[in-house]
């Protein structure tokens, strides 16, 4: 029954359990929130009848630092793609960065195949359904204090906004202003200079981390203590010199008897050295903040200020809070995006890249102290995200790992993002190269039926890389029919396709002596534990293919 098609008549003529029914449904009702009409999508659909999995194309590997982890672009619609990091990556992502299609109007993003533009009366609810849609996947992918950053521009900031709410219940939303083309871009009423970044995380939590500021500004605090309770009677011990020699804290002096008086605020002494004491310019006597047995613990963050009559003593704040208007020139997107990627690939004619500045300050927000974090982008376009990681690597020597997912709609995948990624690593321009590894993979799909043993066994055929991925183990170290070995260097990754060969898969296992995962063909969810209870090292079993298919059945059914 279609609530919305009934009249007054009709409910006067319903049963009771009809009425009763009505009622049920009326109250499941959204009573607050956004609504939209949520519209079917090809590549979701493609998912009942064909599982995604990965294939690697093998000569896009690059292979440049042996200590660092294994970044990955995965070519292909990024529903598919999440779809298989379902598998790989539930739980494990620390951030995840998005710049989707804005909905402008202009024919700049598809749907079923179909440009959307102005004249669609349903190109909001498209919108909104694609990215309902990889919302739902993306957030199970995402640690428990994982962030998610989401740019967008004005036709779509109010609904996405209320989206994010609804789905992240329990998480803070921040929305974030962003000056990225300062000329700005004439809209109908105003020329509009901004974009915005929305940022989802954990409630109550110190997430985003402070930034370190680039100049010496009047934010920083004056020592001399002001305002009431400030005065030197008030705590003797914190009146005390500062020595000041070549413009620099070269010690402390001794705090005086209570009849010493200095003669000004900063004393010039015979040795070239400055005394520095709490006098206002009124010439009253006041106090420091710190007593003079605790304020060598902060002298790190101490600096003398010159001033006319001599100097000042400061606490420098060398780091910032972020503030909710980014306002920097090199967030300027044509500048700092379009001419860079320009620079690295001078054919290029992507529209609309992100300034790397701007990609980079938004990552290095959430983790800057996180060198080891996984960061994820399925809108990853030109590469932008990529590349901004690779660069707060450099900075700190971290080992953070990106994932980039993106189609090859107009060449995107092949001829923008990974010529990008691979310039970035071997260098460009007088750019010096970024040493990283990176693996290609396409998603592929293979016939959905569960009922069919050969099935399975196709499908754990082509799982081995949806498996090296899982584990980030692409180190070969056996090959053949019966089973294939991979490491890290820190873990063994095993896949046993015969149990006829559990002896030998055993063997070879042992002989790496490093703590192994292995994933064991089997009709059932049966992993034959009692054949590895003699294995000498720490290992875990995991069934194929029904540790995949029950990722799927979740998504797809």
């Amino acid at each position: 029954m279609k609530v919305n098609a009934i009249k007054k008549k009709q409910i006067e003529d319903l049963s009771r359990e009809e009425l009763v029914d009505l009622v049920k449904t009326l109250k499941k009702r959204k009573k607050y929130g956004l609504v939209w009409e949520s519209k079917p999508e090809n590549v979701i659909s493609l998912c009942k009848s064909e599982l995604p999995v990965l294939e690697e194309v093998k000569e896009r590997a690059i292979e440049e630092a042996p200590d660092q982890p294994t970044n990955l672009i995965i070519e292909g619609d990024n529903y598919h793609a999440l779809s298989v990091l379902s598998f790989t990556h539930a739980g494990k992502v620390d951030v995840i960065y998005i710049d989707p299609p804005y909905n402008t109007g202009a024919r700049d993003w598809k749907y079923n195949n179909d440009y959307v533009d102005i004249n669609d009366t349903f190109r909001h609810s498209k919108w909104l359904s694609m990215m309902h849609n990889r919302l739902l996947l993306a957030k199970k992918l995402l640690k428990s204090d994982g962030v998610l950053i989401c740019a967008i521009d004005e036709n779509e900031h109010a609904h996405l906004g209320v989206m994010l709410e609804e789905m992240f219940p329990n998480k803070e939303l921040h929305s974030i202003t962003v000056i990225h083309n300062p000329r700005g871009v004439q809209g109908k009423n105003f020329s509009y200079t901004h974009e915005y970044a929305y940022y989802v995380i954990p409630t109550g939590k110190n997430i985003i981390q402070e930034k370190k500021r680039k100049t010496y500004s009047k934010a920083n605090l004056n020592l001399r203590d002001k305002g009431g309770e400030s005065m030197r009677t008030d705590a003797k011990n914190c009146f005390y010199p500062f020595l000041i020699k070549d413009g620099q804290i070269i010690g402390l002096g001794e705090v005086p008897n209570n009849d010493f008086h200095p003669k000004a605020q900063t004393v010039k002494r015979d040795d070239d050295i400055y005394e520095v004491w709490p006098i206002d310019v009124k010439g009253l006597e006041r106090k420091w903040r710190y007593a003079r047995q605790s304020v060598e613990d902060i002298l790190d963050i101490l600096k003398p200020k010159k001033i006319d009559e001599g100097f000042e003593i400061e606490i420098y704040k060398e780091y910032e809070k972020y503030k909710t208007v980014w306002t920097e020139p090199e967030y300027n997107g044509s500048l700092h995006g379009t001419k860079l990627l320009r620079e690295i690939l001078p054919n290029c004619d992507f529209s609309f890249p992100k300034s790397l500045h701007l990609v980079r300050e938004c990552l290095h927000a959430v983790i800057a102290n996180n060198r080891n974090a996984i960061v994820l982008d399925y809108f990853a376009g030109s590469g932008t995200t990529g590349h901004a990681v690779m660069k707060l690597n450099e900075e700190d020597e971290g080992s953070r790992q990106f994932i980039l997912v993106t189609n090859n709609e107009n060449g995107i995948a092949e001829e923008v993002t990974y010529p990008r990624i691979k310039k970035s690593i071997e260098g460009y321009s007088d750019e010096k190269g970024i040493p990283s590894n990176l693996r290609y993979f396409k998603t592929v799909f293979i016939p959905k039926s569960e009922a069919s043993d050969d099935t399975r066994k196709t499908l754990v055929r082509r799982s081995t890389e949806m498996i090296c991925v899982r584990e980030n183990a692409f180190t070969k170290k056996a090959d053949n029919q019966e089973y294939k070995i991979f490491t890290n260097g820190k873990v063994a990754t095993g896949i046993l396709f015969d149990l006829d060969e559990v002896d030998v898969f055993k063997q070879r296992i042992d002989a790496l002596k490093l703590p192994a995962h292995l994933y064991i063909f089997t009709l059932t969810d049966d992993v034959f534990s009692e054949d590895f209870e003699d294995l000498s090292v720490k290992h875990t079993l995991c069934p194929i293919p029904e540790a995949i298919l029950e990722v799927y059945r979740k998504i797809c059914d």
